[in-house]
């Protein structure tokens, strides 16, 4: 463990205790070899220097993750690491590679999960805190690097979380190797499934623990060549079968007894059961229930944990059935028969419980009775049926219980590796082992002692392993082990397994003779053993025995040994119930060969097991082993409690300590180069000033000790026991003298500092006193100043007083004698004012009373003169009135009429003037084409027919060829002239006959250019057929609009004019006669907006010719092919808008493939991104497709409308529609491509607010979807090339590489030095910014929208907190001071890269890096025990959740100056906080989650794009020249 050497006075040392096992003091005397010591409680004790240890005052209050760091590696600095580590709910701990586990008792959700597992995948053994992941990740990488098979080996005692770690291993392992199995379920689910049931059939209660296996279990997962889980084998060992029969209190059976006796009540009717209290198998014990388990519930949990192995129904009644039979067997007793030593039932109990069992075994009740009650021997001349005794009944039927017992769990084992299912072809395997530990209770029986031998050879196995290691480290950094001797157990194992003479073999010699008892097998082993070390016999019993276990003496009660060692095929029980009707319990016994089915054989349990063992350890030794050694920290099975001298007990009994010693043995203490230097450099300071490397300074401070035995490695020193003690107490030293002279200095400064402040004091006392003498004769000059001052200005005050009141009466006089004169002259004007006034009145008065009368007068008799002129005329008039006033009435309401509408009438004549022009240009245009092709084809006629009269008269004027002559042969000159003329004929002939060929040629080509004219003809006439089609459909439509004006006629005479006229123009009209050029005037403004308003609403339900198209035309299908190749290439963009987008759209709106029901260019354009993105590390390219697709993605959502939109809207708004205007914007849109050309371009022209909405078909919809996915995609993919790019640089990022102390020593090198090393340090950080600064001029030069680009690196920022933040909680030596500084220098890097890349690129992203800014920012803030847990956790670190501080404050160490972390009290009330939070079912995960999700919906790219302009696009070179593509040539305003 140690030498204690250099133990001087004031050291601080642990002495062990009977009470906490080991407590700290402090020396206060030694005397010769003994030390008086004061205990932290007060005590002073006086111990022996060989028993006490060191204790390492440095070490790390949150103690060490790997106990080979401890300075001081004994068993007391082992259990204070331990318990260090406990109390900050840190239950695993290394001790090399072993991994130790303490049962926190309590739910640790923070450290388990897929978020763990992703963190300890891939990550190197001991780079992280210690988990039981890393030891599954250690042995998975071996297994697919080495391709060796690798074991886990998983050992404690009852209650230290065996079961539970193994669930963890398998889980790990599947989340690395995991693979879809039978039926959906993975094959590592299924090993988990199955452990319900084996717990069930295989777990008991016992004194430790309430769910204790009491069977060992070796899981093989088995992994193909592509390191995936291919199948799953469980091996168990030695059951405990006595549990079945006898069981102590207060622990229990087999769960499945009490599960089956809380089944629901008709299976407990069925299997004649009821409560556990009235069987004897289970009530030798009190404790028959679980505290907060209810059987019921898990027997239901059982039944459906079956179905998921792959149980049937059927199997599992019987399974049930066999059960409840054992508990019946039980109940059998047995009293004497008639015959002698004979035995029968004992009353009618036993026979109805003997009955039942017949019952539900399907057997014969009297062949059962037998089988247990008698015995048949077979000797060569008969067969004989011996009877039993009632007591060897009794063991007659416990052994059949037992039997029947471990052969249903053995089926179930095979039934659950049948399920799973185990690959043949597989050539590695990864072994987890959950054994029971090693037992040492106040009596120990043949179980215990099987148990122990199994952790003997599993020790040894152990320490072969650890002692492997050894050499290993000690090869690795090439330093001489040859003398480290090698601790070995050896000589127990010989003593148990030895053949012959080792135990096992005494008893089962002892077992197989009959006479022989527990006295005469002791007797036995104490003759054999007398003289063996590890073999101790008891002074006071006879039949005990004690073997000194490595982990303790273990006192062994022999007294069912022999019993329980014995293991009879008894011939009666199997035949009986290889006869069973039932078939599941006849398969439990199938029958034997004939020569072992003669009599009863005997099995030895022992041998048995000593063989599976050797099987066992042959597969251990096969594969590569790793240990993990679990901890039970108290018996109470509660949280938080640490009972020290029960953890001792279990290191003692998991071989740690034996590792412990093997280490000890050889160098215990080593410390890497670093370290040692950074702790022992101050012993030689001239090390210190010197340039030398690490290793060469650690030599020489060891030499300059005068240390002997050290070994110097590649990187570590190496000590011996106890020389880490005296470099310390030399340490202390240096440190006690260094610390005497700090204080002489510091009394000398503190002496001169007072005598100073009492001679500064002296000097302000004495000029206080002469400032007050001054002060005193001022303070009297100053007053009489004063008081002549004031004397002065009070003369002058009455003075200027008694004038005041002088001037102010003499005012007053004057002003009131003004104010009475000028009273009088007021009164005099007012009187002569109203005098005047009152007489102007009076005379208008008198004036206007004789006009009055006058004009009376006069109207009177003007009246009553033309009254009866009136009168005269009345008489003469009233005959015509009566004739023609109603028709004049009439003419003249309807002259009004007509004289309102006129002006609408003008109005529509006018545009009917401009249409029908527009359509008679049109159509006089046809008409003279068409003119001009009849008369091209009339003239074609007319040469034809003449060519053939030509023809005809030719032929017909030729002469012929031979015409007949009368000869008269008269003379011989007649005959020569006829010889003449013959001859002339035969000239003449020839001549015609080339004539007639020549016709004939000419004839020939004449019909052949005839034929040509006829084929042209025909062209002509089908062109004017389409000329006549399409003037035809000209003409309707003009009569459509002739017959809408008509309409508009008839409507506008019916309707009333106060409808169309504003009641200023109705009002002009009625009062003047002169309204109509008014109310023309006024008509032009309404009508202009008529039309702007008209011109805005479509209604698309209207017409016929509204609806697209139903297919495209080739001409339409080669545009479309050009379309596609042309956006295939790189266009680049027009200043920040990409061309590609644009052309698209502009392209699909001219085409209307918006609206039409079928159409496939938006397959063939989604199809050409998806093939430009198919290379996805070339961000360029993806930068370049993210711009188009967004942009084109904003110009379809402020486009694209859902068509039911139209249906929707209110009844009112359709009369636009009705109006002139409407119409005619519908028929606009119905003309074909050609005519409706200019309007398109005249709406795109004016940028994207006047952009039109159309209403979407499904197509177009659906292709709006697909453009947002590959949006998304093409988002996510630019987003996870950068992750993968400054993720291998995140990793060099968290840590700060080390520097020697060597090289921070005063020197004039040192400034150059520290620059080369800072930025060294940076560069790593320097490499991020670079890949930043890269991936925004990609995404900037490419155009992408600022929104998306703040998206992108918001999202990289979270990315890079959680990977730093994650990677500091997990890694201890992370979370140092200048780890701290190391890791703020590089934050600072990206602050000044998100300032040079401004808010509009980077956004919010630095605010992403919170937790571990406020992490680093807690890091180097100095004075931390001086904060509050208010202060860290509202100012310091609002963001970081407690489970995080405490974490972080656990794992503090300050490298630099040696200060400490929070103070303990912080640390206190974190875990009560903590603890609060998990009662609350708050998720205590202190890691942080990856966010991958897409942030942005398309509602938010169209709120964050600013308005595009696509009018002056100009379009590229491979469609600019083709005529189908003209409108996308800009055209001026």
């Amino acid at each position: 463990m140690g030498t204690p050497v250099n133990i001087i006075v004031g050291s601080h040392v642990w002495i062990e205790d009977p009470e906490v096992s080991w407590i700290d003091g402090q020396v206060l005397k030694i005397n010769g070899k003994d030390a008086e010591i004061e205990t932290t409680d007060g005590k002073k004790v006086v111990a022996k220097l060989s028993k006490i240890y060191p204790k390492d005052m440095e070490a790390p209050p949150g103690g060490v993750d790997d106990m080979t760091k401890l300075s001081y590696l004994h068993e007391p600095g082992v259990l204070q690491n331990l318990k260090a580590r406990y109390e900050l709910n840190e239950i695993y701990t290394y001790t090399g590679n072993i991994l130790i586990a303490i049962n926190p008792f309590q739910r640790l959700p923070h450290i388990y999960g897929a978020h763990m597992m992703q963190q300890y995948k891939g990550a190197p053994f001991g780079e992280l805190s210690p988990h039981v992941f890393a030891v599954a990740d250690v042995a998975y990488r071996a297994m697919i690097i080495e391709g060796k098979s690798n074991s886990i080996l998983v050992s404690g005692e009852s209650g230290a979380g065996k079961t539970e770690t193994t669930k963890m291993l398998m889980q790990y392992l599947a989340f690395l190797g995991g693979r879809a199995g039978t039926e959906g379920r993975t094959v590592e689910q299924q090993v988990l499934e199955s452990n319900p049931v084996l717990e069930a059939f295989g777990n008991a209660k016992t004194v430790r623990n309430n769910n204790s296996s009491r069977f060992g279990k070796f899981v093989e997962i088995q992994f193909d060549k592509s390191g995936r889980i291919s199948g799953a084998a469980i091996r168990t060992y030695l059951l405990e079968r006595s549990r079945v029969c006898q069981i102590n209190d207060p622990e229990r059976n087999y769960h499945c007894f009490y599960l089956l006796c809380a089944a629901p009540q008709e299976e407990v009717e069925k299997y004649k059961l009821g409560n556990p209290r009235s069987f004897h198998y289970l009530n030798q014990s009190k404790c028959y229930e679980l505290a907060d388990i209810s059987d019921a519930r898990e027997y239901l949990a059982t039944r459906r944990a079956m179905d998921i192995v792959g149980i049937s129904q059927k199997d599992q009644e019987a399974i049930f059935r066999v059960v409840a039979a054992i508990l019946h067997i039980g109940n059998i007793d047995f009293t004497k028969g008639k015959d002698v030593d004979s035995s029968v039932p004992k009353d009618d109990k036993s026979k109805f419980h003997l009955k039942t069992t017949a019952e539900l075994l399907m057997c014969d009740a009297d062949a059962l009775e037998d089988a247990l009650c008698k015995r048949v021997m077979i000797t060569p001349e008969e067969v004989i049926k011996r009877s039993l005794d009632p007591q060897s009944a009794l063991v007659s039927r416990d052994g059949l219980a037992k039997t029947i017992y471990s052969r249903l769990f053995d089926w179930l084992v095979d039934k659950i590796n049948n399920s799973i299912g185990q690959d043949p072809k597989s050539k590695s395997l990864i072994g987890v082992l959950d054994i029971y530990g090693f037992e040492s209770f106040k009596a120990n029986s043949f179980e215990q002692f099987c148990i122990n031998f199994t952790n003997e050879k599993l020790q040894q196995h152990f320490n072969q392993h650890v002692f492997k290691m050894e050499q290993e480290e000690y090869t690795k950094e090439q330093i001489n082990w040859s003398y480290i001797e090698f601790v070995d157990n050896q000589d127990v194992l010989d003593l148990i397994e030895k053949k012959p003479g080792g135990i096992i073999a005494l008893l089962d010699e002892a077992c197989m003779f009959p006479k022989s008892t527990h006295e005469t097998f002791a007797n036995k082993l104490y003759q054999t053993f007398k003289n063996h070390k590890r073999f101790i016999k008891p002074k006071l019993s006879r039949t005990d025995f004690t073997i000194a276990h490595y982990a303790g003496e273990v006192l062994y009660q022999s007294d069912q040994f022999l019993d329980k060692n014995k293991d009879y095929v008894v011939p009666e029980h199997q035949d009986l119930l290889s006869a069973s009707k039932c078939p599941f319990v006849s398969g439990l016994f199938p029958p034997l060969p004939e020569e072992t089915s003669k009599s009863s054989k005997f099995s030895s349990i022992g041998s048995r097991f000593k063989l599976q063992l050797q099987q066992l350890m042959e597969t251990l030794n096969s594969t590569e082993p790793h240990y993990i050694r679990c901890v039970k920290p108290n018996n109470l099975l509660k949280p938080a409690i640490f009972e020290n001298n029960n953890i001792m007990q279990q290191l003692r009994c998991g071989g740690v300590l034996e590792a412990i010693r093997i280490s000890c043995a050889g160098y215990p203490t080593r410390r890497a180069f670093f370290e040692f230097i950074n702790r022992f450099g101050l012993l030689a300071p001239e090390v210190m000033e010197a340039n030398c490397d690490e290793k060469t300074g650690c030599q020489k401070i060891l030499e300059n000790m005068g240390l002997k035995g050290y070994q110097i490695g590649k990187t570590k020193v190496f000590l011996r026991a106890g020389q880490m003690a005296e470099l310390d107490a030399r340490r202390s030293q240096v440190l006690s003298n260094a610390a005497k002279v700090i204080q002489r200095r510091v009394r000398t400064h503190q002496a001169r500092k007072h005598y100073l402040a009492l001679r500064k004091q002296t000097i302000y006392v004495q000029s206080r006193w002469r400032g007050r003498l001054a002060y005193k004769l001022y303070n009297h000059l100053r007053r009489e100043a004063a008081a002549v001052k004031i004397q002065k200005n009070v003369r002058r005050y009455e003075a200027r007083k008694a004038y005041k009141e002088l001037h102010v009466s003499t005012l007053t006089l004057q002003t009131a004698l003004r104010a009475i004169a000028a009273r009088k002259e007021f009164r005099f004007k007012k009187k002569t004012k109203a005098a005047i006034i009152i007489q102007a009145r009076w005379r208008c008065h008198k004036a206007a009373i004789y006009y009055k009368r006058l004009k009376k007068g006069t109207v009177i008799t003007q009246c009553r003169w033309r009254g009866r002129i009136a009168r005269r005329e009345l008489r003469k008039l009233k005959m015509a009135a009566r004739e023609t006033g109603a028709l004049q009435e009439a003419k003249d309401k309807l002259e009004k009429r007509v004289e309102e509408l006129t002006w609408r009438l003008q109005l529509e004549k006018g545009l009917k003037t401009n249409l029908e022009e527009s359509k008679a240009q049109e159509i006089a245009k046809l008409q003279n084409s068409l003119q001009e092709m009849q008369s091209k084809f009339e003239e074609t006629n007319a040469l034809l027919i003449k060519e053939r009269e030509n023809t005809k008269k030719v032929v017909e004027e030729a002469p012929p060829v031979i015409q007949e002559t009368k000869v008269i042969v008269e003379d011989t000159q007649k005959i020569d002239t006829l010889t003449a003329e013959v001859e002339s004929l035969k000239t003449s002939l020839e001549s015609e006959k080339q004539r007639a060929d020549d016709f004939e040629r000419k004839y020939n080509e004449a019909q052949d250019c005839s034929e040509e004219r006829g084929t042209k003809l025909e062209d002509t006439e089908k062109k004017a057929r389409q000329l006549q089609e399409s003037l035809t459909r000209l003409e309707e439509k003009i009569t459509n609009l002739e017959s809408e004006n008509q309409v508009l006629r008839q409507q506008a005479v019916s309707m009333a004019p106060n409808k169309f006229l504003s009641g200023r123009s109705r009002s002009i009209i009625q009062r003047t006669e002169s309204g109509h050029i008014v109310a023309e005037s006024k008509t032009p403004l309404s009508t202009q907006e008529m039309h702007s308003t008209s011109m805005h609403r479509r209604e698309p339900s209207d017409g016929l010719d509204d609806k697209p198209q139903k297919s495209l035309n080739e001409k339409q299908q080669e545009n479309q092919e050009l379309l596609i190749r042309c956006i295939a290439q790189h266009l680049g963009f027009a200043g920040n808008r990409p061309i590609a987008a644009c052309i698209i759209y502009k392209c699909l709106l001219h085409w209307r493939s918006f609206e039409v029901e079928r159409t496939s260019v938006f397959d063939r354009i989604i199809q050409t991104i998806g093939h430009a993105i198919e290379t996805q590390d070339n961000n360029d390219v993806l930068a370049y497709w993210l711009s188009n697709a967004s942009t084109l993605l904003l110009l379809l959502q402020r486009t694209l409308k859902a068509s039911g939109a139209a249906g929707m809207a209110p009844q009112r708004r359709r009369s636009s529609s009705a109006t002139l205007f409407g119409r005619m914007t519908q028929s606009f849109r119905g003309t074909p491509t050609g005519v409706n050309l200019s309007l398109i371009n005249g709406a795109t022209s004016r940028g994207v607010d006047t952009l039109r909405q159309v209403e979407a078909k499904y197509p177009a919809l659906l292709f709006k979807q697909q453009l947002t996915a590959y949006v998304e995609k093409i988002y996510g993919m630019i987003r996870d090339n950068l992750k993968k790019e400054i993720s291998p640089l995140l990793g060099l990022c968290i840590q700060a590489p080390r520097t020697s102390r060597a090289s921070l020593v005063k020197g004039s090198s040192r400034s150059v030095a520290n620059t080369e090393a800072q930025r060294a340090l940076i560069a790593h950080w320097q490499g991020i910014v670079k890949s930043l600064g890269n991936f925004l001029n990609t995404l900037k030069a490419n155009h992408v929208p600022p929104f998306l680009v703040r998206k992108v690196f918001t999202q990289i920022f979270s990315f890079i907190n959680v990977q730093l933040f994650n990677s500091l909680l997990l890694r201890r030596e992370c979370c140092s001071f200048s780890n701290g500084e190391y890791v703020k220098a590089g934050l600072a890097e990206l602050e000044h890269w998100c300032y040079k890349a401004t808010d509009e690129y980077a956004g919010s992203a630095w605010d992403e890096l919170k937790h571990i800014r406020q992490a680093i920012g807690f890091l180097v803030i100095h004075q931390k025990p001086k904060k509050t847990l208010d202060e860290i956790s509202h100012d310091l670190c609002p963001v970081l959740s407690i489970q995080q501080l405490y974490r972080i404050s656990t794992m503090y160490w300050d490298d630099k100056y040696g200060t400490h972390s929070v103070s303990s009290d912080v640390i206190s009330n974190m875990r009560v906080l903590m603890t609060e939070d998990s009662n609350n079912a708050v998720s205590n995960s202190f890691l942080l989650d990856d966010d991958s999700s897409i942030p942005f919906s398309v509602d938010d790219i169209s709120k964050s794009m600013e308005q595009i302009d696509i009018a002056d696009i100009e379009p590229p070179p491979l469609i600019r020249e083709n005529s189908g593509f003209s409108f996308l040539l800009p055209r001026p305003d």
